[in-house]
């Protein structure tokens, strides 16, 4: 599959499913991939950020409701907005990317809702630890281009995870939520 730019958690809530299948293979829409977090701020405001690097397989049958996806994301590229808070983001007190400069969905296994996914379950490793993530479909679609002239697959998902399960336990003590929500939107292209 191909290398591309985007975020989180990102595409990763598209496809998932059996480890054997015969499926054919998508590559990511960078111009309509992104992923983003969000974490609430002393209760007053929320921060968001994103990761700007990955690379990953996606291989999807909808007809079958099969498919699989690995996705690596560059912890690195994480982008706040902020220069100076990247900076921190990128130390030790947070996701210590000299360490863990690498985070990855696996997927285990997708529900769908007649002949759209629903939802995706898979395994997040980040920070040396593995934990299991649902992505919940908010909208989900598949459609054939007019521009394109194939058939592209996509929608929105979001899900919470407990960020201290990871080892992300800065400024918990201070109040800073553990919780930290992702929010994706993601299309890929059929091969």
């Amino acid at each position: 599959m191909r290398h591309f730019a985007l975020s989180l958690t990102a595409a990763a809530a598209l496809f998932a499913g059996a480890q054997t299948v015969h499926a054919a293979p998508y590559a990511i829409d960078g111009t309509h991939t992104f992923a983003t977090f969000e974490i609430g701020h002393f209760g007053t405001t929320t921060n968001r950020g994103r990761f700007d690097k990955k690379e990953g397989k996606i291989e999807f049958d909808r007809a079958a409701k099969k498919g699989s996806i690995e996705i690596t994301i560059d912890v690195a590229s994480i982008n706040s907005g902020t220069a100076a808070f990247d900076k921190h983001l990128q130390s030790a007190d947070l996701f210590n990317v000299a360490q863990f400069p690498t985070a990855k969905f696996v997927s285990t296994g997708m529900t769908f809702n007649g002949d759209k996914v629903s939802e995706v379950a898979g395994n997040l490793t980040l920070m040396g630890k593995t934990n299991p993530v649902t992505l919940k479909a908010t909208q989900f679609n598949c459609y054939n281009s007019p521009m394109l002239k194939r058939e592209v697959c996509g929608g929105d998902f979001e899900a919470t995870i407990d960020r201290t399960a990871f080892g992300l336990n800065y400024g918990v003590d201070w109040g800073f939520p553990k919780n930290v929500r992702i929010v994706i939107q993601a299309e890929a292209v059929k091969q």
